[in-house]
């Protein structure tokens, strides 16, 4: 029976994301909801045309309106919710009230937590709600997954991640592709990993390697926040250590420390010139905006390495990903790495495929279905 599908941010990720919906996931409606009706309209129309024929529907949408919000999910099987990381729990208490099954993008562990803690009143709403489910964290936790599924015995993880432009400018030779607090906040808080078998807190902007990328040459690596998101906690005991690195063209780690260290994200209101002003508040309007302007097409690089035994011998496996702008539809690699892995899960969730309450995402599908999933969709996975 075809599905009703909403989604919530109709921006870049979520546009992205209605698009597969559409195409994947059977849907008698895919409605698209927006504080902006404008916004909600255009992204309509384009999947609309991308997929030839008349699927979804512009809604005005006030998300921190519990009462509005409860009027657009009325009748929504599924919710994909592609708004700011900080709204998704407050979005979650209207999704169980108004029982409807719901993913997020994520991109804040502490923030995930929250959601996570509604577990018990999601399985009495017979609710599913899987947060995290973008691309880090989201794909690259799949692709990690499918490496421990596939040894008898996994002692290191690491999962690589960067969403790049095809042709680096500098001072930063990057080009901002979400929301600039989602990026603060993965250069600013602290990474969750499992080292030596136990939960570990470890600095971003820190322990940076290099990597060479097919593709793209010697790139470098280090630590960043969310991208574990609560995988350390679910393979504690089983995995030795799991870890996962931002990756940037060289240079780019050391020009974003400056603003760290010297206070450009703080969040305590300081006097300038008799105004109070919170530091991270500025940097977000200011650097924000100047980076978006940047104009270049994207490309992802992603890799999953997985070592431990298999048959009782040591075994090393890797998965590479180098995915870029999709021509045909005009997706940004970003937008389809997340946007697609986001509608994999709400689809997995409208066939009766995950278990109610409020599921941790490493726990919800396994990472050789999702592996499967993924690549239906065109993207190209390299094994070895």
């Amino acid at each position: 029976m075809s599905k009703v599908y909403a989604v919530l941010g109709a921006g870049m990720q979520g546009t992205a994301a209605a698009y597969d919906l559409a195409k994947f996931g059977d849907p008698r409606i895919v409605k698209m909801g927006d504080v902006s009706l404008l916004q909600a309209q255009k992204a309509t129309q384009r999947v609309d045309q991308l997929v030839g024929r008349e699927i979804c529907q512009p809604h005005e949408v006030d998300a921190l309106d519990a009462a509005n919000l409860t009027t657009f999910l009325t009748d929504v099987d599924v919710l994909v919710s592609c708004v700011p990381y900080w709204m998704h729990p407050k979005i979650a208490e209207v999704a169980i009230a108004t029982g409807t099954n719901m993913v997020d993008l994520g991109g804040n562990t502490d923030i995930t937590m929250h959601t996570l803690k509604m577990d018990e009143t999601a399985r009495e709403a017979g609710v599913s709600l899987v947060p995290d489910c973008g691309l880090a964290p989201g794909l690259v936790n799949s692709l990690g997954l499918s490496l421990i599924e596939q040894l008898d015995k996994a002692e290191s993880v690491k999962m690589y991640c960067g969403v790049l432009p095809q042709n680096p400018k500098p001072p930063f030779n990057y080009k901002l592709t979400f929301n600039v607090e989602g990026l603060v906040t993965e250069y600013d808080f602290q990474a969750v990993v499992l080292r030596n078998g136990h939960i570990a807190l470890v600095d971003t902007l820190a322990e940076l390697e290099e990597l060479e990328v097919d593709g793209l040459g010697t790139m470098e690596a280090f630590t960043t926040s969310g991208g574990t998101s609560t995988a350390p906690y679910t393979l504690e005991g089983k995995v030795t250590n799991y870890e996962y690195k931002t990756i940037r063209f060289p240079g780019h780690c050391e020009r974003m420390r400056i603003f760290k260290d010297f206070g450009f994200w703080g969040e305590e209101a300081i006097d300038v010139k008799g105004t109070k002003i919170v530091p991270k508040d500025v940097f977000n309007t200011v650097f924000g905006p100047a980076l978006a302007k940047f104009e270049d097409r994207d490309q992802c690089a992603v890799r999953a390495v997985a070592e431990g035994t298999k048959n009782g011998q040591p075994k090393r496996l890797q998965i590479d990903i180098l995915d870029k702008e999709d021509p045909d539809t005009g997706f940004t690699s970003m937008e389809r790495l997340t946007g697609f892995s986001a509608s994999i899960f709400a689809i997995a969730i409208a066939k009766g495929e995950v278990e109610k309450g409020a599921i941790r995402y490493e726990s919800a599908l396994t990472g050789t279905q999702f592996v499967e999933e993924i690549q239906r969709r065109g993207v190209v996975l390299k094994f070895s």
